[in-house]
């Protein structure tokens, strides 16, 4: 059922109970989170914080606490599947589901009872009519109930004629119906998308109780650059929810001349921006985030001769000395610095760089620290997909979470580090995958199979770097391919997971084109292919488009993924 009055039906709800969140691992979620544990902390609400990974971990977190708690909120997992019958919860037990992964399960969205979903009032669900998905049981006893009396011979025949005529018609009107249902369901499910971040419709609760600080506002606006990070939403979703939140911006920050209302210049302050399309290029090097920003990389062609040769190009076009770009931008020339964004606007436009600005928003801790929002993302993300200390993924969820507070600047600036690290992986493997050739036509998409032993494999086990690199490479493919056809066409992406257990996790991406939508049908597709070949696959991610295999199952559902889709 969908919550109309977060405050009320929500919030009111638990604030005097003992609260359990499930929270997924991605930085939307973490943010969301983060504003959740700030508005419990004003209202002393007692509650406990699970991370989650995935449906087991749901599953099991479930059944260890389900005799403590009663109310249970989960972020960015739980929507787009059938809740009770996963869980089999008792009749008491209330679930409120604030998740971005579309389409949401039509079993939640009519259950009236136990399941509550936080959804902004503004998007478009079209989820189908209860009619046409739900038959009453009463409605489905009388089709099946033989009705005979005692009257008769003649009567009785007559009788019994009508009712086999009745009985063949409503028969016949319950198939047509099944099969509408199969093709309304069919339609509604084929395609996985997101909707407005999860982080932004907490925001929007804590504004509704005028208890929105500037750190949420902060987080809100990073749970939504997360989303336009990892290409979840469209370039016009984005900008619409930008306006949103810049009004709010404004209102928390604004600057009046009069003494009494003027904000401090060393507190924290948040600012509308346009700025460059370039990863990390403030806390790193001109010349490295011009060469490991997916953008860039892919329009240059940085993997070839060539297009290190239009990279120095473009340097030499803005007049930008070698020695400048290639030391930290921090040491740039002030006067260098003071024009960088109209130089490389004006000069990119003639390399084919058109979307090189892009609006989006910066945060000052004070004089010294100044990070923007995608900043904050690549961070946090590498933080939680660390490879390099071994431990439990909790302790890697806590990190991630604590370096979104301003208390812990030595954690972010730890994230920044592996960040650059991650985005230096990526480009390396999108270099070596285009250059010997591992992208591969299958007909109905593009294939390419990271193998045991590649530089840095055991970072895309992870399936944020994995995505991350998947999209990446597409974007490079499509620039560097001749091949109309193959411009067109989706992506599936399969690299090592566990040697041990011989697993590959495998992910789909679709189409790179100017128009898209950003909807995923793979993750039927796979359920499907799995179905179909008996397949030993794990569908354990909260992405549909997500999976994990056995290694020696690749081959035949690969085949039976292009008799599907071709």
């Amino acid at each position: 059922m969908f919550v109309s009055d977060c405050r009320r039906e929500f919030y009111d709800v638990i604030v005097t109970q003992r609260v359990l969140l499930l929270v997924a691992s991605d930085v939307d979620a973490l943010c969301a989170c983060k504003i959740l544990q700030a508005l419990f902390q004003c209202d002393h609400v007692q509650y406990t914080l699970v991370p989650v990974s995935g449906w087991q971990e749901l599953e099991t977190a479930f059944l260890e606490h389900k005799d403590q708690f009663k109310y249970f909120v989960l972020i960015n997992c739980g929507a787009n599947v059938d809740l009770l019958e996963i869980l089999q919860p008792e009749e008491d037990t209330f679930f409120f589901v604030c998740d971005s992964h579309r389409p949401i399960n039509v079993v939640n969205v009519y259950n009236d009872t136990q399941i509550k979903l936080l959804v902004k009032q503004d998007d478009e669900l079209d989820v189908p009519a209860y009619d046409d998905i739900f038959r009453d049981e009463e409605e489905e006893e009388e089709d099946s109930e033989n009705e005979s009396d005692g009257s008769e011979p003649s009567d009785k025949r007559r009788r019994f004629e009508e009712d086999v005529i009745e009985r063949t018609m409503k028969r016949r009107q319950r198939r047509e119906w099944e099969a509408r249902r199969r093709e309304i369901l069919f339609d509604y499910e084929q395609y996985e998308y997101h909707g407005t971040s999860s982080a932004m419709v907490m925001f929007d609760l804590a504004w509704i109780m005028s208890k929105d600080l500037n750190d949420m506002l902060w987080w809100a606006i990073v749970g939504l650059t997360d989303q336009w990070v990892q290409d979840k939403i469209t370039q016009m979703k984005y900008v619409t929810d930008i306006g949103v939140l810049q009004r709010h911006v404004s209102r928390h920050n604004h600057r009046n001349e009069d003494e009494e209302n003027s904000l401090s210049i060393d507190c924290t302050r948040i600012a509308f921006e346009y700025d460059l399309r370039l990863a990390l290029y403030q806390h790193w090097s001109l010349y490295e985030s011009l060469c490991n920003t997916s953008y860039t990389s892919a329009r240059l062609k940085l993997w070839s001769v060539q297009g290190q040769k239009r990279l120095q190009e473009f340097l030499a076009d803005m007049g930008l000395p070698l020695k400048q770009v290639k030391q930290k931008f921090n040491s740039m020339d002030m006067t260098l610095k003071e024009n960088l964004r109209e130089m490389i606007e004006e000069s990119a436009n003639k390399f084919g760089m058109k979307d090189l600005r892009v609006q989006t928003f910066s945060i000052h801790f004070g004089f010294k620290n100044k990070f923007s929002a995608s900043d904050i993302v690549y961070a946090t993300t590498s933080l939680m997909e660390n490879i390099e200390k071994e431990g439990a993924e909790t302790t890697n969820f806590i990190r991630a979470l604590d370096s979104l507070s301003r208390g812990n600047l030595d954690k972010l600036h730890q994230g920044l580090d592996l960040a650059k690290k991650q985005l230096r992986a990526i480009q390396q493997t999108v270099a070596s995958c285009i250059c010997t050739n591992l992208v591969i036509s299958q007909g109905p998409f593009l294939y390419c199979c990271l193998m045991e032993g590649t530089p840095d494999v055991k970072l895309f086990s992870k399936p944020v770097s994995l995505c991350l690199l998947s999209k990446n490479l597409l974007k490079s493919f499509v620039c560097s391919t001749k091949n109309k056809r193959c411009k067109l066409l989706p992506l599936i992406m399969a690299a090592p997971m566990d040697v041990e257990q011989g697993t590959v996790i495998m992910v789909g991406i679709p189409p790179e084109t100017e128009s898209s939508d950003k909807k995923n049908f793979f993750g039927r597709a796979f359920e499907k292919a799995a179905e179909s070949t008996h397949s030993r696959t794990l569908h354990n991610h909260f992405d549909m488009a997500i999976i994990e295999l056995k290694t020696e199952d690749r081959s035949k559902f690969l085949d039976a993924l292009i008799s599907l889709l071709s």
